[in-house]
């Protein structure tokens, strides 16, 4: 995690996004699209992490969440890096994958300038956690979470996008179990 972005209180709710390097949009498949959903759901399960909002998109991801331990960093970054080193071989194993040597290349090029990776990179550093102080704050991060597939001109609503918790809040169900927002 970059030296620049801190969790400082460990029991804290948080907003956190994190991108491929280069922005690339990787998650363009649901083989790779599930690697990232069963490891969320994995980590809620048996890691203590309270997954309140989230949305996956090509390129990134947004998460509202907090760590039942006082861990967000440790949970965060291990699950960077389980998705990271699966991803790489989802990609690596495809052979349907026609963008397969120019990824792999880019993830091989991101790993040589980061000085404290060996080998390929595929999240970047940087989480960006924003501390979650308020209800208006938080109303106003899930209604970003949720409506960015929308922005993007991926669907109409929001609860039409899959890999997203909107539909969870308004009343159906989705691929993830999730804990509450009470703002």
């Amino acid at each position: 995690m970059s030296r620049k972005y801190k969790f400082h209180d460990k029991e804290g709710l948080y907003f956190v996004s994190f991108a491929a390097v280069y922005w690339l949009d990787i998650l363009v498949r649901e083989a790779y699209f599930s690697i990232v959903v069963e490891s969320l759901d994995y980590c809620r399960k048996n890691k203590g992490l309270e997954i309140y909002c989230w949305c996956i998109m090509p390129s990134h991801v947004h998460m509202i969440f907090r760590a039942k331990d006082g861990n967000p960093e440790n949970v965060l970054g291990r699950f960077k890096e389980f998705t990271s080193k699966q991803l790489q071989a989802a990609i690596k194993n495809n052979n349907q994958e026609s963008r397969k040597e120019w990824l792999l290349w880019m993830l091989k090029k991101a790993g040589e300038k980061s000085s404290n990776v060996t080998g390929s990179q595929l999240w970047q550093h940087n989480n960006k956690p924003i501390a979650l102080w308020s209800s208006d704050v938080i109303d106003q991060k899930v209604n970003y979470i949720h409506n960015n597939p929308v922005v993007s001109g991926f669907v109409i609503e929001p609860w039409h996008w899959k890999y997203s918790s909107a539909i969870d809040y308004c009343g159906g169900k989705g691929i993830i179990e999730i804990d509450y927002v009470n703002g």
